[in-house]
């Protein structure tokens, strides 16, 4: 039988909704803004008030793919294209790379039992909160002595400190909550430890591994310190690259509007395509029996 529900409660519901939808409102409305401007033209986005309504253009987008932005006004060379592909190569790498050390090591912190296990998995984690400018020096002098500054290799080795302690600690609760009886089963009909990790514990912990994965890439794709440090011209990501769009002589709003959307483009639709895998790995473990 349904609730019933009094009037008073239900003015209560109306006014908390209203106040979730003005609270969410208010988060969304400068991602809007953003994609609004980069469908506007330099008039639109200078006239003070802000037009509401306007004619969409695609003015922007197709002088950022062209190389060229800025219009009749502060026109600038720039080289998004490139930038979005060191940008790609860069956090695809560092989290495959990730991926291939991280989840071997997890398994090992979270099945075996050895000293100093703890205090390794706090070390690994603090290479996540810890500040990048508080080592970029030392590791720009140790780039600088192997030949590693603007090189992918070099990015990709240090946007470890990224991806690795997020993997790893992400999927650390995800394989505690394999059950070891089924490890155990495993191995009494014959299978090896390593057979078992594949064959068994892999599969389930699948889902973790696509939430933490596309956390730590989202990650790299935004960082900045690393980037602007200790790479160059040819390994720039798009996060370095738009510094291209400021300059004395004019700030193109549009053009660093269209920039923000299609940059974000990646991030986004890797969320959707692993959707499903995502919110499980995220909820896995919430609920316990």
């Amino acid at each position: 039988m349904a609730e019933v529900r009094t009037p008073r409660e239900r003015i209560t519901d109306y006014i908390l909704n209203g106040i979730l939808i003005v609270i969410f409102t208010g988060f969304l409305f400068p991602v809007l803004w953003v994609f609004s401007l980069a469908f506007k033209t330099r008039s639109d986005i200078l006239t003070w008030p802000p037009p509401l309504l306007f004619t969409p253009t695609l003015e922007n987008f197709t002088s950022l793919l062209g190389g060229l932005v800025g219009g009749t006004v502060g026109r600038a060379t720039v080289d998004f294209i490139g930038n979005f592909a060191n940008s790609l190569i860069i956090s695809s790498g560092a989290v495959l790379v990730s991926i291939l050390v991280g989840v071997p090591a997890t398994y090992a912190i979270a099945r075996f039992k050895f000293k100093g296990k703890e205090d390794l998995a706090f070390t690994i984690l603090s290479f996540r909160f810890a500040p990048e400018l508080m080592v970029i020096i030392p590791i720009y002098v140790f780039f600088q002595e192997l030949r590693l500054l603007d090189t992918y290799i070099g990015l990709i080795w240090v946007y470890q400190l990224i991806t690795l302690p997020m993997i790893i600690w992400i999927l650390r609760g995800y394989i505690e909550d394999v059950s070891r009886e089924l490890e155990e089963a495993c191995r009494i009909d014959g299978y090896g430890q390593v057979r078992t990790f594949m064959r068994v514990v892999l599969p389930l912990i699948r889902p973790g591994i696509a939430a933490s994965s596309l956390l730590a890439f989202i990650y790299a794709w935004n960082n900045f310190v690393f980037a602007v440090l200790l790479g160059g011209s040819r390994t720039a990501p798009v996060t370095v690259g738009a510094m291209q769009f400021i300059s004395a002589d004019a700030l193109r709003f549009g053009d660093m509007a269209a920039a923000i959307v299609l940059a974000a483009l990646p991030a986004l639709l890797l969320a959707i395509y692993s959707q499903k895998h995502l919110i499980r790995g995220l909820s896995l473990g919430a609920v316990k029996e």
